[in-house]
């Protein structure tokens, strides 16, 4: 099997939400995202994350170890990085 890279599961999260920003970094077990979104909109974190999660499918469960995240609305990211 091969491991998953960062790039493999950026493009996966992006081509299920549409990502004003996304970056992904990771050693092939376990990584680190940063999502900024519109889908983000009026969710709660756990919400936010599930759909990350979702976007990833099985992958979440075979491939990848841990995954942490930051999930952002567009407003919360320029708040955050004005």
């Amino acid at each position: 099997m091969n491991l998953p890279t960062p790039d493999s599961i950026r493009d996966n999260i992006a081509n299920t939400l549409k990502c004003d920003y996304i970056t992904v970094t990771g050693d092939g077990q376990h990584f680190y995202a940063t999502i900024v979104s519109d889908a983000f909109n009026h969710q709660r974190l756990i919400a936010r994350h599930q759909q990350v999660y979702a976007a990833l499918g099985t992958r979440m469960k075979s491939e990848i170890h841990a995954l942490s995240m930051n999930t952002y609305t567009p407003i919360e990211w320029e708040q955050r990085n004005g």
